[in-house]
């Protein structure tokens, strides 16, 4: 089987565990300004670069991977969210792009494939996208509307750059995660779909979009479900929402989302809202109570954490929903979908 048909294998058998954030687990390895650097030469102060620690430090990345294995995770996602050439540039690590993301997903390929052969529980490699620094839909000169730091053009080349090191190294999909701006998630489809043509190979698609706010749009003004048209087009295997808010509050958008959405669902909250220091209090067992809802209501495919998340929520998530159905994927009428900031129908 292809990956595509492997991961519906295992959808329609149960509500599949996504990992939680790296960054989180990283910070709590409280490395040194030299461990990030490592031997690469770069001058510039590196702390903080979480994507240089999969060539640095691969063991800390290797071990944050099997906790989360450990927890229960089947779909294992690299820690590549500013991995490209625009972010790495605010550590002058461009140059080394290609190589963070085939080291990347080498490390999660060999502690997915070591962990399969033990117990046989198919578990996949997604190719993290993090949006990027810079928007294509906004400016960000609030006296020139027009002004753009970048061009579509140039966006599709940083995330063809990244994907191509991902798909190297191992990858099973491309996830394009925390979507903020609508247009940058178009080029990151771009930049797959030309890879696919460069490769003749079949690279499935995960979209994550991420609201900015709780009436349910993002950053560049689209609505859950005008977003949903906006993309549909590309066919992604899952389609879901992540960061912004914690479980409670993504509720509502997960409900709607999972009754438009043709595809399977994944979507992995924040562990609550952040309190005054910016830090998540909310424990493991809030976060599953609040996500088997979702599981209990037929809402989701794939479940997962994001910012604030550590294994011990994961494994909470997984308990919760063991032996749950699946969503079921919803039938939908062939009409004609448009969308601006607001969706558009034409019924059929």
């Amino acid at each position: 089987m292809s990956k595509r048909e492997e991961f519906k294998a295992a959808a329609a058998q149960r509500i599949l565990i996504k990992d939680g954030p790296y960054g989180t687990e990283i910070q709590r390895a409280k490395l040194a300004p030299e461990d990030y650097a490592g031997d690469t030469g770069l001058e510039a102060d590196q702390k903080g670069n979480n994507d240089l620690v999969n060539l640095t430090q691969p063991q800390v990345i290797r071990a944050i991977c099997d906790s989360y294995i450990a927890a229960g995770a089947h779909i294992l996602a690299t820690n590549t969210f500013n991995a490209n050439r625009i972010s790495q540039a605010d550590y002058s690590a461009e140059h080394l792009v290609h190589e963070i993301n085939v080291s990347a997903a080498k490390i999660i390929r060999e502690a997915v494939d070591e962990a399969t052969a033990k117990d046989g529980v198919p578990r996949f490699v997604a190719g993290a996208m993090g949006p990027t620094n810079k928007t294509l839909s906004l400016s960000p000169d609030v006296e020139d509307p027009g002004f753009r730091e970048v061009t579509f053009d140039e966006i599709v080349e940083v995330y063809v750059e990244q994907a191509r090191g991902l798909i190297e190294g191992g990858a099973d999909f491309i996830l394009i995660e925390t979507v903020f701006d609508t247009l940058n998630c178009k080029a990151a489809i771009m930049a797959v779909k030309q890879l696919e043509r460069e490769l003749d190979r079949d690279i499935p698609l995960m979209i994550s979009l991420t609201l900015t706010d709780l009436s349910g749009r993002n950053l560049s003004g689209h609505t859950v479900e005008a977003f949903w048209h906006t993309v549909r087009h590309a066919k992604p295997l899952t389609m879901g929402l992540n960061c912004s808010f914690g479980a409670e509050q993504l509720r509502p958008h997960v409900q709607i989302l999972s009754d438009i959405a043709d595809t399977y669902l994944m979507a992995y909250p924040n562990a609550g809202l952040p309190n005054d220091l910016g830090e998540y209090d909310e424990l493991p067992d809030t976060t599953a109570a609040l996500t088997k809802v979702w599981a209990d209501n037929g809402r989701i495919n794939a479940l997962g954490g994001c910012c604030g998340s550590t294994p011990d929520h994961i494994a909470a998530m997984a308990r919760a929903v063991e032996g749950v159905a699946p969503r079921k994927l919803p039938e939908t009428a062939p009409d004609m979908r448009l969308a601006g900031l607001e969706p558009f129908t034409i019924a059929a």
